[in-house]
């Protein structure tokens, strides 16, 4: 009785705190690097801008951008930049030139054109303006961005734009669109002065890893100029993302961000030609059409406006991990601490598989539960969102602690009749109340994510750490404490079969080198295998 009652348990909580600790320490390595990302004894030749911050964006007619904070953002980009790249003279942008010339720096100055003709003349005519009036700042004039691209013009249209505001401006004007679009409508080439290439590693259509985007960059402006001899090529847009989606084995995180940064630049300096990196700051606006991953792209973050990599301080994807550790830890403490509390309530000797499972639920929440914080903090965008990646937490720390006092009480996984059925198969029991609302809001929400990665996939993120969470607890229930004889429940069935299904396709479209998705197709199979394993009692007549 006593290694069962006292020294396995204890064996088990060590063991598993020893894990999380290991975790963690193996989770928090710092890279080195070569260069720092950004040397302050070596500025970046330019950097793209957008001012907006908090709830301000630029899809919104109405939104005006102060020349205060503009000009705070300005001196601080002096610091680690000699020049910033707009994209439009809309929400107040047209303020830039005159700040940035303050402030010290150049301007690359950009006219966002769309189909819209009427709008396209006022940037025009604005971007004509700032260019003769600030002649020594504004360096260039970027005549549409991505146009062709979206669609929005014509290559003759836009040919034309370009020759007509050549003629009115003294300055270099080129045009800015991902590179296979110049190897599509090569007239554009004859209009520009330099050509302006985006070179997005993460974005293409074939994701491109973390530790070859360098090379691919390199490779790329090589073809471009072999492709279109006699001009020079600025890499306009280039970078990596420090949050967001899997696409393929393309993983954004703040230490790969750093990485490719730093090894762009070293790049940029060994073969002499000048890039822009996108972007200067984090722009939480984008996730609007870009999901999560399109809010991280930033060297500074959104809200405090700080540097993402201080030269001098080791690069982590979780600089605040001891905080995260010490959390997991006294999380499992807290799941093994109510299987004890549990026990001494109904003393009776539970096997040793019950105390194994409560084991490697507390372990499984412990190391996952800093991670599901952070991807709440950075995934959750509008209310919706808070209200979706909150449930799904809150169902991650709810289901390992109701599922050890389930474990230790002898009890089987509730069914969603029990919870919502006629009064006949409801359970009378709070616990298994809430154990059932918890397994709920973990099915639906399962569902819905499943649904959204086989239908919408592309800025879909995977969550793998709450649903882990809140799954392993489930899991361990149905196969120690089996269910009780009776019927398969029919919305458990539908649930197991959409959920199987949904990580099939997923699992298939996302590629085999995408271990985010493949952990949350495994996670959604093993809730899909949980909840097929329900039974609910037959109420005699």
């Amino acid at each position: 009785m006593e290694p069962i009652t006292f020294r396995t348990p204890l064996a088990l909580l060590l063991l598993s705190l020893g894990s999380i600790a290991a975790a963690w320490l193996w989770l928090a390595t710092p890279i080195s690097l070569s260069r720092a990302p950004i040397d302050p004894n070596a500025k970046l030749m330019c950097v793209s801008y957008a001012p907006f911050r908090g709830e301000q964006t630029p899809l919104s007619p109405t939104t005006y951008v102060s020349a205060e904070q503009i000009s705070a953002d300005l001196s601080q980009l002096a610091k680690i930049s000699n020049c910033v790249r707009t994209y439009s003279i809309e929400n107040g942008l047209d303020q830039v030139p005159e700040l940035a010339a303050k402030a010290g720096l150049k301007v690359i100055q950009g006219i966002w054109l769309t189909s819209n003709r009427q709008k396209n003349a006022v940037q025009i005519a604005t971007g004509i303006r700032l260019a003769k009036e600030y002649p020594s700042t504004v360096t260039a004039l970027v005549v549409g961005n991505e146009v062709l691209l979206r669609g929005e013009m014509t290559q003759s249209d836009l040919a034309a734009t370009i020759r007509s505001v050549k003629a009115q401006v003294t300055v270099p004007v080129t045009y800015a669109d991902v590179w296979e679009f110049w190897l599509r409508y090569r007239e554009i080439y004859e209009a520009v002065d330099f050509i302006t290439i985006h070179i997005l590693p993460y974005w293409e259509d074939f994701p491109i890893r973390a530790k070859y985007a360098a090379a691919h960059v390199s490779a790329i402006r090589h073809r471009m100029e072999v492709a279109f001899p006699g001009k020079e090529i600025l890499v306009g847009e280039t970078g990596w993302p420090s949050a967001g989606r899997m696409r393929d084995a393309a993983l954004p995180s703040r230490t790969n961000q750093a990485r490719v940064v730093s090894e762009i630049l070293d790049l940029a300096k060994r073969e002499n030609f000048r890039v822009n990196l996108i972007e200067a700051y984090d722009q939480p606006w984008k996730r609007q059409l870009e999901g999560t991953v399109g809010g991280y792209w930033g060297l500074f973050d959104s809200v405090h406006r700080a540097l993402k990599y201080p030269p001098g301080i080791a690069i982590s994807n979780y600089p605040r991990w001891k905080m995260h550790m010490a959390g997991g830890i006294a999380f499992a403490f807290l799941v093994f601490a109510v299987a004890w509390l549990t026990l001494r309530r109904r003393p009776w000797t539970p096997r040793l598989a019950a105390w194994i499972a409560v084991g490697i639920s507390a372990t499984t929440a412990g190391a996952l539960l800093g991670i599901a914080v952070d991807k709440m903090l950075y995934e959750s965008y509008g209310l919706g969102g808070w209200l979706l990646w909150g449930f799904l937490l809150a169902a991650g720390i709810a289901s390992p602690l109701f599922g050890a006092h389930a474990l230790m009480s002898g009890r089987s996984l509730p069914t969603f009749l029990e919870l919502l059925g006629p009064s006949d198969y409801r359970d009378r029991s709070w616990t298994a109340v809430i154990l059932g609302l918890v397994l709920a809001v973990a099915t639906v929400i399962g569902a819905a994510t499943a649904l959204g990665l086989v239908f919408d996939p592309r800025y879909k993120d995977f969550p793998f750490a709450a649903l882990t969470m809140a799954v392993v607890p489930f899991a361990a229930l149905s196969l120690i404490n089996r269910p009780k004889a009776g019927f398969r429940p029919v919305a458990e069935a539908v649930f197991a079969a959409l959920l199987v299904m949904a990580a099939v396709y997923a699992g298939c479209n996302e590629g085999s080198e995408n271990w985010q998705s493949l952990w949350t197709c495994g996670i959604y199979v093993l809730l899909a295998a949980t909840l097929w394993r329900a039974r609910a009692a037959q109420i005699p007549e």
